[in-house]
């Protein structure tokens, strides 16, 4: 049976097409993620082959952390040699996607006005924390939450949703994966994320064997960050668990 094509709808023409940019650009940088077909490109919408399967469960964080790894270092090796993190990078047309600094530097400021940073202490804190995490060769961010991967019946994963791109540290994505995983199912045990930036180090050495593993202190770094940057999501999107404890205390800390 054919299944019907998956239509999805944007604001305005604007977005739509930097949502093809942003697809095309992955399947020629970032060759180790496959996405659905796209089928049309509507003036302010795209259609695309309907995948059917399941969400990322916490038991797939080793599979999706070695497919973020070849991602990343797939992209490194074809086109972010020479990117900046504070500088935003250009598709061959000529137009820009985020840099890593900018646009999370708004978005701390915009959490503080909203409360999530209690005071200009923590603001300060969080806004450093992002210079010292910006270092490094460039990979992407796509905003890898479980819901962004289907894994089909026949085991194969898929990505989806790559409206937003912006350049980001090796090791930021499989944080946020880290990050909503515990947010969406509770705690995961110490050794699998450890494990977690093992094997996402090994797949991303695979292709630049000179680019240095991702350890745990980094991906605590920007555990921290997306603590702070998903606050206003609690309680949506099925994010219904609390931070674990070393977080908790790290941001109370930067309080």
């Amino acid at each position: 049976m054919t299944l019907p094509p998956f239509t999805k709808h944007y604001e305005t023409a604007e977005r739509a097409a930097a949502a093809v940019r942003h697809y095309r650009w992955i399947n020629e940088h970032a060759k180790p993620l496959r996405q659905p077909a796209l089928k049309v490109i509507g003036p302010a919408s795209l259609t695309f082959e309907r995948v059917e399967g399941r969400s990322v469960r916490p038991e797939d964080l080793p599979r999706t952390a070695e497919l973020l790894g070849h991602a990343h270092g797939a992209a490194w090796r074809s086109d972010l040699q020479a990117a900046s993190l504070n500088t935003p990078h250009r598709f061959q047309d000529g137009t820009t996607f985020d840099d890593y600094l900018g646009p999370r530097k708004v978005a701390l400021r915009r959490r503080h006005e909203q409360g999530y940073l209690t005071n200009k202490v923590s603001l300060h804190a969080m806004l450093g924390l992002l210079e010292e995490t910006a270092q490094g060769p460039c990979a992407f961010y796509k905003d890898s939450n479980p819901r962004n991967f289907i894994i089909t019946a026949a085991g194969d994963i898929v990505t989806v949703d790559t409206d937003d791109l912006s350049l980001a540290p090796m090791g930021y994505d499989l944080a946020k994966l880290v990050a909503t995983l515990l947010l969406t199912y509770g705690p995961l045990a110490s050794e699998a994320i450890d494990d977690a930036c093992d094997i996402y180090s090994q797949a991303l050495r695979q292709h630049a064997p000179q680019l240095d593993p991702i350890d745990r202190e980094r991906l605590d770094d920007g555990l921290a960050l997306h603590a702070v940057l998903t606050a206003p999501y609690l309680g949506r999107n099925g994010y219904c668990h609390i931070w674990p404890a070393h977080i908790r205390l790290r941001l109370q800390g930067a309080s």
